[in-house]
């Protein structure tokens, strides 16, 4: 799959927002947890899933490539 840019400055906006947000959440969530404020460890999983789903998001902001639109989903951003 080649990747050539295929989102445009509002696309790449709207996944970077959404990227950071994601990551900053997760660093909140694993912050709580380690506080003792979350006692299951599901939260956790969530917590760093949540970071490395807004790490891609951001990636994707930058390199201006969707991966769901790679694969022929149209997106409205």
């Amino acid at each position: 799959m080649e990747r050539k840019c295929n989102i445009d400055a509002k696309g790449k906006l709207f996944r970077f927002t959404i990227g950071l947000f994601s990551v900053f959440s997760g660093i909140i969530i694993i912050s709580l947890f380690n506080l003792n404020m979350f006692i299951s460890e599901e939260i956790l999983i969530m917590g760093v899933f949540s970071i490395i789903g807004g790490l891609f998001a951001i990636w994707e902001a930058r390199e201006g490539w969707c991966i769901v639109r790679a694969i022929g989903i149209r997106t409205p951003f």
